[in-house]
């Protein structure tokens, strides 16, 4: 009895054992997972594998991997040695979302997150856990934390479409790319001011870096109303990610104007800050992927006149030249700046040129094109925007005027731009006469038949009279300009006496109709007297236009060339003396005013 007792008794005490030994390696465990102690650090014991990804390694229970895993199972099935790492060259992932992996497939909780579910997704995805091998498995469970909790959220499905950079190919051929950009793209419909606010057209002010971040900025209101008020914008997601994404946007007519204004929060962050460093140069890395970025936009923005101010768009070609982006790309730009030139300022122009060999202070040659892509463009029926644009190239070239670099065929050509498309307009010749002085002033090494090109383009018969008055007392002018100029003043002279003589006697009769009867006298006399002073007033113009007729064939034959350079001021003065205007030595003003004789 007591001998068939005792096998029972042993049987007994060996399941004890067994089952101590079990609830042992239990314990430990839950106490390193308790402990959160990684996989990679747990003593091996002789069912398990070696592995090894991306240097880190680990030592993983064979069995356990092979029940959550076909391809592990298959590998393990085929190859009895320790370490199979080598057979996992391709494997795509990173060692944080392994060890993950690995504890889900011994057993322990996993937590995902938008950070790390593309990751995880595709890497139960090449490992071959799938309902099909294993019920519960990774890949179920990944993917419905993919599609409740992540595609849901505006802000996790950008933390995890920025995660899925580092496998993008992977997560492309998973589609996990397309469901993130399609929600993104569907939530954008629903609400575009998640791109951010719609860009407004400022103006240039002295604080233009305070205009520049107010023209285009993210929505304040999805920060208040939004429960993850935190708010993420597309401008973190690479190149690669971004580009595709916006011109589905594009194709799905999203509102422009919000698609601009995503586009530039996109460069402010990438591009125009850093090509504003100058201490630290950027590697040549950072410049490639800032050029790629450029170009990329540059083929996005919208083609709609006044869509993107002027400002920025100046900004960007500055960049794209900074950074030698592809010509296509500046080309691209100067014709959106054209289009839009009556809207651009002076500052918007002034480009500066790039290059170790540069030969001037500005990029001309931009402008010009800028300038004829405008002209060529212009269909509007109203000449308004030619004037503008021609006084906004006065002023531009009067800018540039003072750069002793500027070379001549540059100046002549831009002037000449300036004025081709307001020939016919009543548009005065200020502008154009202020460029030439301050030209004229800083290149003092001129030749005279220089000096004369410059002055080619100057039409003296639309100067105002303060020009006129400042011009007669330029030395740096040519003094066939000077007496161009003072020939002009006579014609305008008169013209205007001819004007009143000729409309004066029709006024006095209407004035006489009007009166009583009793000042018909008073008023004939004021009249003949008026008369009487309009006609001497005449003579002295005609005798005034004698004189420069003469002095004009005196200049055509050369010989009073030299002397009339000499006595340019006191010739001015005698002028004057001989239309009736007192001066002194200080003051050349004839425009004093005659006392009007009014009839009673």
């Amino acid at each position: 009895m007591d001998t068939q007792k005792r096998p029972d008794l042993q049987k007994h005490r060996d399941e004890t054992e067994q089952l101590s030994i079990a609830i042992c390696c239990l314990f430990s465990q839950l106490l390193a997972a308790a402990l959160e102690v990684p996989l990679k650090l747990m003593h091996a014991s002789s069912s398990d594998v070696q592995l090894h990804i991306y240097g880190v390694p680990f030592s993983l229970n064979r069995g356990f991997l092979a029940a959550r895993s076909s391809k592990l199972a298959a590998l393990l099935k085929e190859n009895h040695e320790d370490d199979i790492s080598h057979l996992l060259g391709d494997i795509p992932t990173d060692s944080e979302t392994f060890e993950l992996v690995a504890r889900f497939c011994h057993g322990f909780d996993i937590n995902l997150s938008p950070e790390n579910i593309i990751k995880v997704l595709c890497l139960a995805h090449y490992l071959g856990m799938s309902e099909i091998h294993s019920t519960n498995n990774l890949t179920k469970k990944a993917g419905l934390y993919f599609q409740n909790n992540v595609l849901s959220s505006w802000n996790k499905t950008i933390k995890a479409l920025k995660s899925a950079e580092i496998i993008l190919q992977q997560a492309a051929d998973l589609s996990l790319v397309d469901a993130c950009a399609e929600s993104i793209i569907a939530k954008v419909l629903h609400n575009p001011s998640l791109l951010g606010e719609p860009m407004r057209n400022v103006t240039t002010t002295d604080d233009d870096s305070e205009n520049d971040e107010n023209a285009y900025k993210s929505n304040v209101k999805r920060r208040l109303f939004v429960h993850d008020w935190k708010s993420e914008d597309l401008t973190l997601l690479s190149i690669a990610l971004y580009e595709p994404i916006i011109r589905a946007m594009v194709h799905r007519e999203v509102p422009l104007e919000y698609v601009a204004s995503s586009l530039f929060q996109y460069l402010s962050k990438w591009v125009f800050l850093d090509t504003k460093r100058e201490d630290d140069d950027p590697s040549t890395y950072e410049r490639n992927s800032q050029r790629e970025i450029i170009e990329a936009v540059e083929r996005l923005l919208p083609q709609e006149r006044g869509l993107i101010p002027s400002s920025l768009l100046s900004k960007m070609l500055q960049s794209a030249i900074i950074l030698d982006a592809h010509t296509e790309c500046k080309r691209g730009l100067e014709i959106r700046i054209g289009k839009q030139l009556d809207q651009a300022t002076v500052k918007d122009l002034l480009i500066p040129a790039q290059g170790y060999a540069k030969e001037e202070q500005y990029d001309t040659e931009s402008v010009k094109r800028i300038l004829k892509n405008f002209y060529s463009n212009y269909t509007s029926t109203d000449i308004s925007g030619l004037v503008v644009v021609a006084e906004l190239a006065d002023d531009f070239l009067a800018e540039v005027s003072s750069d002793k670099d500027l070379k001549l065929n540059t100046f002549l050509s831009l002037a000449e731009l300036s004025q081709a498309a307001t020939g016919g307009t009543n548009r005065n010749s200020d502008g154009m006469y202020r460029a030439i002085d301050i030209y004229l002033d800083k290149h003092r090494y001129l030749t005279d038949w220089e000096r004369e090109e410059v002055c080619r383009v100057l039409d003296c018969s639309k100067m105002s009279p303060e020009a006129c008055k400042h011009a007669a007392k330029n030395e740096k002018l040519p003094v066939r300009v000077t007496v161009q100029i003072l020939f002009s003043v006579q014609l305008k002279l008169k013209d205007n006496v001819t004007k009143r003589i000729q409309r004066g006697p029709d006024n006095r009769l209407l004035k006489l109709e009007e009166d009583e009867v009793d000042a018909k006298g008073t008023s004939n006399s004021e009249e003949v007297m008026m008369k009487a002073e309009m006609e001497k007033m005449g003579n002295k113009v005609l005798e005034l236009e004698k004189e420069c007729h003469m002095m004009r064939r005196e200049i055509q034959r050369g010989s009073y060339q030299h002397k009339i350079q000499k006595e340019k001021t006191s010739m001015w003065k005698e002028m004057k003396r001989k239309i009736g205007c007192m001066t002194s030595l200080h003051e050349t003003n004839c425009h004093e005013k005659k006392k009007k004789v009014h009839p009673r």
